[in-house]
């Protein structure tokens, strides 16, 4: 299985801006900003796409696991929160890239 997705961003990272897609058609031409990425300007921006396929295919691997021992969850919701913190300049990179070296944790619980 191969599955693509594309960026393009126009100008300096302070003014400029980007658009991602996903040949799928379920997103096309998403616009995304500095502003969106590390202020609170409305829109998405990578890092929240992060978190979303995270919490999505953690969804489905838990499914499959009670499905192995012939459990079928009602619901099953998962929350990614993903925080992104100031960096020395000698540690200096793309976030998505530590996220996805991340130390995770999880909680959960069972509701009837």
């Amino acid at each position: 299985m191969e599955r693509k997705a594309s960026a393009v961003w126009k100008g300096g990272l302070k003014d400029g801006k980007g658009e991602f897609s996903a040949p799928s058609g379920v997103f096309s031409h998403v616009p995304y900003s500095l502003k969106t990425r590390f202020e609170d300007a409305p829109g998405t921006n990578p890092e929240e796409l992060i978190a979303a396929a995270h919490a999505a295919c953690f969804s489905m691997a838990l499914s499959a696991q009670l499905g192995g021992a012939n459990l079928t969850p009602e619901s099953i919701t998962t929350t990614a929160n993903l925080k992104i913190e100031k960096l020395d300049a000698a540690k200096a990179g793309c976030p998505v890239s530590k996220v996805l070296n991340a130390k995770i944790t999880m909680t959960a619980k069972l509701e009837k």
